[in-house]
């Protein structure tokens, strides 16, 4: 105990440099968008396309705000998160308006197609709690509504995301899904291991080994 505490001490002298070289990891990036209700008027076919500004590779967080006014019970809203539109891979988030508020998380590849992961009915997601994309090369894909998980840790075989589209019509005859409001959309991106404090514990841990043979190696001269 006595030998991990001198360890943390010394590691903690080193962080401050670590902090001065380097106050932000160098691969992190970030997009953010409001999308207006308008966006979302429009056929699957006609979906309104976003290109962002970065390319958010593997390691990436989305985080979406829905404020949208829904003009109908039957309306609905999609958010497709593609890497190249040209390839049928992307995923799919869907929230309907009041009163059920449906919501759900599907998944389109090349090899199995379109398939719903998680729908919700009623309830499934409301205003005033985010709703939150995770992706990772460890971990896979996990949706969030606050704090209930809707997917987790699903392997997808990995997503850039370069592109998003949304729209909210599957055919001409339906009615406009919202008439007012915006979606706050916005992902960060990075490479943990390009953050200095990425490499704490293996600091920390060398430290201890480099104590531990220092006690050897003294304590053999002294007895």
């Amino acid at each position: 105990m006595r030998i991990m505490l001198i360890a943390l001490l010394l590691a903690g002298s080193f962080l401050p440099v670590y902090a001065q070289e380097s106050t932000m990891n160098k691969s992190e990036r970030y997009d953010s968008l409001d999308i207006p209700y308008t966006a979302f008027n429009v056929l699957s076919k006609n979906a309104t396309v976003f290109k962002l500004d970065h390319e958010h590779v593997t390691n990436w967080q989305v985080e979406m705000e829905n404020k949208l006014q829904y003009a109908n019970s039957d309306g609905n809203v999609m958010i497709r998160l593609y890497e190249d539109l040209n390839t049928p891979k992307f995923v799919e988030i869907g929230m309907g308006g009041p009163p059920n508020y449906v919501f759900w998380v599907a998944v389109n590849t090349p090899e199995d197609g379109y398939f719903v992961i998680d729908k919700e009915a009623k309830l499934g997601w409301t205003a005033d709690k985010p709703i939150t994309a995770t992706h990772s090369s460890n971990g896979g894909l996990t949706v969030s509504v606050g704090e209930r998980e809707a997917v987790s840790n699903l392997d997808i075989a990995g997503l850039t995301v370069k592109n998003i589209a949304v729209f909210g019509m599957n055919s001409q005859s339906d009615p406009a899904p919202v008439n007012a409001g915006k979606l706050t959309f916005s992902i960060v991106s990075g490479d943990p291991s390009q953050n200095p404090i990425f490499f704490m514990p293996f600091i920390v841990l060398g430290i201890t080994g480099a104590i531990i043979v220092v006690l050897v190696k003294t304590k053999k001269r002294t007895s």
